[in-house]
C-alpha cells in the first residue's frame, strides 16, 4: 500500500522530500509531479526496483527510460555531450524536453537501451523534482507515469493512487500536473532529431541547433 504525501507544488515541504528519498534509497517504487505530467521513479543502481518500474510500464530493455537530472554538469557525466550538443542542452534545460544520448561507463547496463546503449536524460523545472534531486544527490531513473489502458497520463495523483498504490511506495501529490510528455530530441546522430512533440517547444530546436 503506497504511501500518499501531500506536497507543495513550489515551495515543498522539506520533511516529506526527505521521506520521499529515504523511501527511493530503500528501493522504493515513486510517483511524482514534474514540469510535463507524473511520472514514476526509483534508484538508478537498484535491480529490483528497476525490473518493478518496467514492469509499471510494461518496458522491455528496447524501450528508453529517462535519467532525471539537477543539472548540464550531471547530464554530461552520465551521458557523451559534445560542444554543439552542450550548447543545445544549455539553451533548452530546465524544461520539458528529453535527450536521447549515448551513455556512458557511468551507467549500469541494465538502465541503457539494449541494442543502442542509450538513454534518455533531462532536467525537470519543477520544484517537487528539484527539490527531491537535490536530497537524493544525484539522479533519478524515471518514466511517465501511465495508467494501463489509458492513452493519456493522469492529471492528478489520485488517479494513480486509485489505480496503482499496491504496486508503489509511495505517491507524491502536488495538484495538477498537466497531460502532455516532454518533447524528446534524438542527439545520437549528426542532427537533432525530434522524434516526439511534446510539452516543450519543439520550435525552439531550430533557433539553437
Amino acid at each position: 500500500m503506497a504511501q500518499y504525501f501531500c506536497v507543495h507544488p513550489t515551495h515543498p515541504q522539506r520533511r516529506l522530500i526527505i521521506q520521499a528519498a529515504r523511501i527511493l534509497r530503500d528501493g522504493g517504487v515513486i510517483a511524482y509531479p514534474t514540469d510535463s505530467c507524473y511520472a514514476f521513479g526509483c534508484q538508478t543502481g537498484d535491480t529490483d526496483a528497476l525490473a518493478r518500474l518496467r514492469r509499471l510500464r510494461d518496458f522491455d530493455e528496447r524501450h528508453h527510460l529517462t535519467l532525471m537530472c539537477r543539472d548540464l554538469s550531471e547530464i554530461a557525466t552520465y551521458a557523451r555531450v559534445d560542444n554543439a550538443r552542450f550548447r543545445l542542452l544549455k539553451a533548452l534545460t530546465p524544461g520539458s524536453y528529453t535527450f536521447i544520448l549515448e551513455g556512458t561507463r557511468e551507467l549500469p547496463r541494465r538502465i541503457l537501451h539494449a541494442r543502442r546503449k542509450t538513454i534518455g536524460l533531462r532536467v525537470p523545472d519543477h520544484s517537487v523534482a528539484r527539490a527531491l534531486l537535490e536530497e537524493l544527490d544525484g539522479p533519478l531513473l524515471s518514466a511517465t507515469a501511465m495508467i494501463p489502458g489509458e492513452e493519456v497520463p493522469p492529471n492528478a495523483a489520485q488517479g494513480i493512487r486509485d489505480h496503482l498504490e499496491r504496486q508503489l511506495d509511495l505517491v507524491l501529490d502536488c495538484g495538477p500536473c498537466g497531460t502532455e510528455p516532454t518533447t524528446i530530441i534524438d542527439l545520437t546522430g549528426d542532427e537533432a532529431v525530434v522524434v516526439r512533440k511534446g510539452r516543450g517547444d519543439w520550435s525552439l530546436l531550430g533557433s539553437v541547433a
